[in-house]
């Protein structure tokens, strides 16, 4: 594990909400001179604490689209059946998160579908696939009310 003081998680909160931004910028911001700033953040890096950097989209601007929360149970709990599950899952380009769950269900997708229609044929594609899947719900989000926010970076702090 890293330890984390004040500046590491400054660095982290202003890449989480601005990932475009300089170096020099980002040093100005936290405190620090460039180079000791850029040393930070390549530790950071290396620790694999910044996965990547990458954009947000406004799915919106590009048209009518649906998000809609999957819960899945399978028929049987096998090792097997989970691979062949997640294998499955992989595929599909329009499951964007897919997480494993521990109590009564197995697993939680996150689908983004142009429509309720769109997002059902998925799901006849995963059905049709005999993939082990017992049941699933399906939640339709209505409206979006917090999303993108930051971790609790605070909680690491030394």
């Amino acid at each position: 594990m890293i330890k984390l003081d004040d500046r590491d998680i400054a660095i982290l909160r202003i890449l989480a909400t601005d990932g475009r931004i300089t170096k020099a910028a980002l040093a100005e911001k936290v405190g620090l001179t460039p180079t000791p700033c850029w040393d930070r953040l390549k530790k950071l890096e290396k620790a694999g604490l910044i996965d990547g950097y990458g954009a947000r989209f406004n799915l919106r601007k590009l048209g009518p689209w649906v998000t809609v929360f999957v819960v899945v149970e399978l028929a049987d709990h096998t090792a097997a059946s989970f691979r062949t599950f997640e294998a499955r899952i992989e595929a599909h380009d329009d499951i964007t998160h897919c997480w494993a769950l521990g109590g009564g269900y197995d697993y939680l997708l996150q689908v983004a579908a142009r429509d309720v229609e769109s997002y059902q044929m998925t799901m006849d594609d995963l059905l049709e696939a005999r993939i082990g899947i017992a049941r699933y719900f399906t939640y339709i989000v209505t409206k979006q009310i917090k999303g993108g926010g930051l971790p609790p970076l605070h909680l690491f702090a030394d």
